[in-house]
């Protein structure tokens, strides 16, 4: 980076440097804080220079395709004003853009007005153009007899072709048009095109229209014999027109009819099955009237069709609708299952009940359950990941209350069946029980964090899971303590003995310690709960067997019962 000093307009500012500076010297304290180590301040660094690096990479990437822009604007600049000249047949004084001196843009500066006038120019012609073939069609309908009125919009130019030269053969087509009677003709034809279409798409019969309006249209091979009288071409239009209004009615019929059809299987969960035999209906809902143009969409018998559909359904709604609110409601039962929701499901039913039968829309009523069911999910959804963490607490509580009736068999390292499964088991067991204090903090958040959200306690069997955590933790420390007692008072036991055999040697020894054992064996021994309360027994024997305390007694035996004592009480 530094090699980018200096004069050039790509070397960084004083102020820029200063910044950098400064926030090197950030870094520096912050890394000094942190304590990280000079190979890793190094590469860290090392990726700030690379980064910068990119980043003059991609604005010298982005201003070459800027600068290819320019290029191929000029190009195409060029290359229009080459088009516009040709169309309009004339000449045009523009040097090449290869012989202009100077940059891009002072080059394009140059042709840009160029371009402008010449597009002036278009405008002007194209008006011109406009004019002239407006004319010219309002002329031939006026001639067909037809009434309808022509604009600018109706004509389209040939923006390809706009010489003078054109204008001028236009200009006298204009003084020259076709005679009436091939207008007539052309109008006719016209019409005849259009109550084609239209009887195709209502299966009218298409050869009956045209000879009611006149008998020597019907032959199509005799095109002179076609009647272009007045009268002719007004009965076309009337009965263009007729067959257009027909066509809407029953395109509008036939939508009201698909759309309650839609409505109806929406309703009664109809299978798709028996949809898919009214979708010749249905698919004309959103249909403008242009759109449509296949053979008998529209014909009467499909109309009729859809109406029997429509009113066999209403019969079966009223049925249909209390099957499907139910169906709802089961949905919504077990979505509340799954997730471990507690509603009152039996009464949720009997107010589901009284509501049907005291008369209420059906309709409204399904579609409220709808709407739960929508609810329900997203709710579901939002307790999914709480859950699973509750799965994954549940299963390492109960992998922890396995291993500790494990630890308490003392057989468990005995050759036998399965033992080695058991070992790996209570592998598995420990290092999953050294996960739970994580376990119970991380989903501790994930709770709290979803009560925070939704503005409500995290029920779980009835009881806020928070509660239900705590309480778990309360007994888990309350069952670790007992454990450490134990260990500990077996320590205990373990030490005094070891001492009395020192003392006393191991046969003089034994009928004390196993008397002390027989009394601690015993159910009624429960209540001697310290290791200091076994240390009496013991004592008072050994007084009593003999008069001298002091040969039998240990020195640091009174040593002994104080932490004793000490440790009965924790």
């Amino acid at each position: 980076m530094s090699s980018m000093s200096g004069s050039s307009p790509l070397s960084l500012s004083k102020s820029g440097t200063t910044t950098c500076a400064t926030l090197l010297q950030q870094l520096q304290e912050i890394w000094d804080e942190i304590g990280e180590s000079d190979s890793e301040r190094d590469k860290k660094l090392l990726q700030v220079e690379q980064e910068c690096l990119d980043i003059y990479r991609r604005n010298v990437e982005k201003e070459r395709k800027y600068r290819a822009e320019l290029h191929q604007s000029l190009a195409e600049a060029e290359a229009e004003i080459s088009k516009l000249v040709s169309a309009l047949g004339e000449q045009a004084s523009l040097p090449l853009s290869g012989k202009i001196k100077g940059t891009l843009k002072q080059k394009l500066s140059v042709v840009d007005p160029v371009l402008k006038d010449i597009r002036t120019k278009k405008q002007e012609r194209i008006k011109e153009f406009l004019n002239i073939e407006t004319q010219i069609a309002v002329i031939c309908a006026e001639i067909a007899g037809n009434d309808r009125v022509i604009g600018p919009t109706d004509i389209q130019v040939d923006e390809q072709d706009l010489t003078a030269k054109r204008l001028g053969e236009l200009k006298s087509h204009l003084q020259e048009l076709q005679s009436e009677k091939k207008l007539r003709l052309q109008r006719v034809n016209s019409y005849m095109s259009e109550i084609h279409e239209l009887s195709v798409v209502m299966s009218l019969d298409f050869k009956q229209i045209i000879a009611n309006i006149n008998p020597s249209l019907v032959n199509h091979m005799t095109v002179q014999s076609k009647s272009i009288s007045n009268e002719t071409l007004a009965s076309l239009t009337s009965e263009v027109n007729s067959l257009k209004q027909l066509k809407q009615q029953r395109l509008e019929r036939l939508q009201d009819l698909g759309s309650s059809l839609i409505e109806l299987w929406n309703l009664m969960d109809m299978p798709m099955e028996e949809q898919l035999r009214f979708n010749h209906i249905t698919s004309l809902v959103s249909s403008s009237i242009d759109e449509v143009s296949k053979q008998g969409s529209l014909a009467i018998h499909i109309v009729e069709q859809a109406e029997v559909e429509v009113e066999r359904l209403n019969v079966l709604k009223t049925g249909k609708l209390k099957e499907l609110i139910f169906k709802r409601q089961n949905e919504l039962e077990e979505i509340y299952r799954s997730v471990h929701m507690d509603v009152d499901i039996e009464t949720a039913r009997q107010i589901l009940i009284q509501l049907m039968e005291s008369g209420s829309d059906l309709s409204y009523l399904l579609s409220s359950m709808d709407d739960q069911v929508v609810k329900a999910k997203e709710q579901a959804a939002s307790r999914k990941e709480v859950l699973d963490k509750v799965e994954k607490w549940k299963h390492a509580s109960q992998e922890e209350s396995w291993l500790d009736e494990y630890e308490k068999d003392e057989n468990r390292y005995s050759a036998g069946k399965g033992v080695h499964i058991n070992l790996k088991r209570a592998e598995k067991a420990r290092i999953l029980v050294s996960k739970i204090p994580s376990l119970i903090e991380n989903l501790t958040a994930k709770v709290k964090a979803w009560e925070k959200e939704k503005g409500m306690p995290f029920l779980y069997h009835k009881a806020p899971l928070l509660h239900t955590l705590e309480e778990y933790i309360i007994s888990r420390q309350e069952k670790q303590e007992e454990k450490r007692r134990s260990r500990e008072q077996k320590r205990l036991q373990d030490q005094f003995a070891a001492e009395q055999e020192t003392i006393y040697g191991s046969k003089s020894a034994k009928k004390p310690l196993g008397n002390a054992n027989t009394i601690l064996g015993t159910p009624n021994s429960r209540r001697v709960s310290t290791p200091s309360g076994r240390y009496g027994v013991s004592i008072g024997k050994e007084k009593r067997g003999s008069g001298n305390v002091g040969a039998v007694i240990p020195v640091n035996y009174v040593a002994l019962a104080k932490d004793d004592q000490k440790s009965g009480g924790l």
